[in-house]
């Protein structure tokens, strides 16, 4: 099996791919664009932050699962990967702890100035009268837009700053939160409108794409402050240009729309020339912990598959099938039973969703369970049932 890893990836890392037999082409200086050609007789793509299009997964004949070494798959076309029977995997969590720092860290950065601080040393100025001016953090309230992993590791240290902290997303409850020790909203415009921080750490979708909206940024009090470690979709970049050029908030992003695809290069954005907003590299995952961390699960993901064909956080597995019937089947286990049984459900042109066959104790007897799109007539189940040296028993269950 070959595996192409696309980005930069743990040296121990790539040889724990290859100490498991799989032949491995690392090229961690690929882009989008390269990939269709990079990929020949893959079977296997591990990226980071390569975009992997349509052009990719359908110039790849061998592919069969993509790895991202990341939480969100925004990048990986998985509209694509459907059409191709191709699994998509992610490594969610294992970044959670450095996403959090930076994004404390732009708070702070933010409150001090320290950007425009180092700035000024490095021209040769000294403006400690006009730096001296911080409002401080302890005390204020910091609103978390998506408590997920990394929205529980930011909520730990912002507390730890002694500040009041508030959460909100469209799954959390009053007693998780209270559980975590935050305080509940019910909405996000009750979030938004309490707090003097409010920071991004939901997944990308089409219900979260464009969540801080012009609407919801006017909500946002004066003088406060947007965080932005998550997706740049989640905000209505123009409508966030208009409230920094107005002053009315200031802003900490570690991603922007159109960002640059590779590593070095030159950027374009209205954000460049304002005040009151500072913009990392999108390097919210880029410390050695959380790149040894995603590294270690990216194999872990691989081992399983190469060795069992099981794969480990399969994000785009259907959870909405046309199966509205399960029929169950207790049988000998011997070969050709379920073979048989498949058959008599071709007959009647129904199409089996889902399958699972175990085995009871001794190795003579299972139960296959079959989740199907149509309901079987009853001669069809007649015929099933009248195996009788395979079959023990057949139940039909709806819904």
């Amino acid at each position: 099996m070959k595996v192409l890893v696309a980005d930069a990836f743990a040296d121990q890392a790539v040889d724990e791919l290859r100490s498991l037999g799989l032949e491995v082409d690392y090229q961690p200086g690929l882009g989008a664009g390269d990939l269709p050609a990079a990929l020949g007789t893959a079977s296997v793509l591990i990226v980071r932050s390569t975009r992997v299009s349509a052009e990719a997964i359908d110039a790849a004949s061998e592919l069969s699962l993509i790895v991202r070494a990341g939480a969100g798959v925004n990048t990986i076309d998985i509209v694509a990967a459907n059409r191709r029977g191709i699994f998509v995997a992610n490594c969610p969590g294992r970044n959670s702890v450095a996403v959090a720092e930076l994004t404390l860290g732009l708070m702070l950065a933010l409150d001090r100035r320290i950007a425009d601080n180092v700035l000024d040393f490095r021209s040769g100025a000294w403006n400690k009268a006009r730096y001296s001016k911080a409002k401080g953090i302890a005390g204020l309230t910091f609103g978390i837009v998506g408590f997920g992993q990394i929205g529980k590791e930011v909520a730990t240290r912002a507390t730890a700053f002694d500040m009041r902290v508030l959460a909100w997303s469209r799954s959390l409850t009053l007693e998780v939160a209270e559980g975590y020790g935050v305080g509940y909203c019910s909405t996000i415009e009750e979030l938004i409108g309490a707090s003097d921080v409010v920071s991004l750490h939901a997944a990308l979708t089409d219900e979260t794409r464009g969540l801080i909206s012009a609407e919801r940024i006017a909500l946002m009090k004066p003088g406060s402050v947007l965080l932005n470690t998550s997706r740049a979709e989640l905000v209505d970049e123009q409508a966030l240009v208009a409230a920094l050029e107005s002053g009315a908030i200031r802003a900490g992003l570690d991603v922007i729309q159109n960002e640059p695809e590779g590593k070095s290069g030159t950027v374009e954005s209205a954000l460049r020339s304002l005040s009151g907003v500072i913009v990392t590299h999108h390097i919210g995952a880029s410390t050695d912990q959380a790149q040894n961390a995603v590294a270690e699960e990216a194999v872990r993901i691989v081992r399983n598959y190469s060795q069992t064909g099981h794969v480990p956080n399969w994000v785009n597995r259907s959870s909405d099938t046309a199966a509205n019937w399960q029929l169950a089947v207790r049988h000998y286990d011997k070969p050709g039973v379920l073979a048989n049984v498949l058959t008599e459900l071709k007959r009647q042109n129904i199409n089996a969703e889902e399958l699972e066959n175990v085995i009871f104790e001794g190795n003579q007897t299972a139960c296959c369970t079959i989740k199907l799109d149509d309901r079987p007539s009853d001669a069809t189940l007649a015929r099933i049932r009248s195996r009788g040296e395979e079959v023990i028993s057949v139940t039909l269950f709806s819904g």
